[in-house]
């Protein structure tokens, strides 16, 4: 039993991944990962590399985030990813969806076989964890025999508008749409699919990056087997509330 990450092509967040990976990785669990072709994929490279200038200390990851995703890309599993349409939900443990909000993100959240494989997770109860724009992906995967996103009847969070429209007004003069990845916000077309817009839980107005040692700095949304976060400084939390559930889950099996 295995821990899916689902990629796409490029352009994911490296915190968002990154440290959720290591976390699964120190607590014992195999994680494979599913990008759109079977292809290996990298995390966006402004955030990796580049960097945003005088606000880099701000909007990049920290070292001990990016440590944990250049040690991720250098796995065995990483280099071999699965396609998704040969992602198996019955023979993994949980599914994990990093955010990015560079273009590439959009081969993972407009990937009608990724929508596909969420309903499949969300209707066999099988454990979720999502943060950021990773969230649309679930708010696009609509269940068939419902014809309703799998998110709504649930509680969620993901990329605050404030948050977004925020990095986008300081970075507008020199990367433009960078931080829009669609002209509506994450909060908005998420909001839009759920039973009630009180399902979306709003986090501290302040968002601070949580660490190890603070995790109780980020903020996350439990809902049964499905957690979700708002941005790459609530991931430290993040992993640990979804190794929780795996951790529940393995002991119930």
């Amino acid at each position: 039993m295995t821990i899916t990450f689902l990629l796409p092509d490029k352009d994911y967040d490296p915190s968002e991944s990154g440290i959720i990976w290591q976390a699964l990785v120190d607590n014992g669990f195999d994680v494979q990962f599913a990008t759109p072709q079977g292809d290996k994929s990298y995390a966006d490279v402004r955030l990796v590399k580049t960097g945003l200038g005088i606000l880099s200390p701000l909007l990049m990851p920290d070292k001990s985030a990016l440590a944990s995703y250049h040690k991720m890309t250098q796995c065995t599993a990483f280099a071999q990813p699965l396609r998704y349409q040969d992602v198996q939900v019955d023979t993994s443990q949980g599914i994990f969806v990093p955010g990015g909000h560079a273009q590439g993100i959009k081969s993972l959240l407009e990937s009608a076989t990724a929508q596909q494989l969420m309903v499949k997770a969300f209707n066999t109860d099988l454990p979720v964890g999502a943060v950021c724009h990773g969230v649309i992906l679930l708010a696009r995967s609509i269940d068939p025999g419902t014809g309703k996103s799998v998110l709504f009847g649930r509680k969620t969070t993901a990329l605050e508008r404030s948050m977004e429209l925020s990095a986008w007004a300081l970075t507008w003069l020199w990367l433009k749409n960078y931080y829009r990845t669609y002209s509506t916000s994450v909060a908005t077309e998420v909001t839009k699919v759920l039973a009630s817009p009180k399902d979306f839980q709003h986090g501290p107005l302040l968002p601070i990056r949580d660490t190890k040692l603070n995790l109780s700095a980020g903020f996350t949304v439990v809902d049964g087997n499905y957690v979700s976060a708002r941005w790459p400084g609530d991931c430290h939390r993040l992993a640990a509330d979804f190794v929780t559930l795996l951790r529940k889950n393995r002991a119930e099996a």
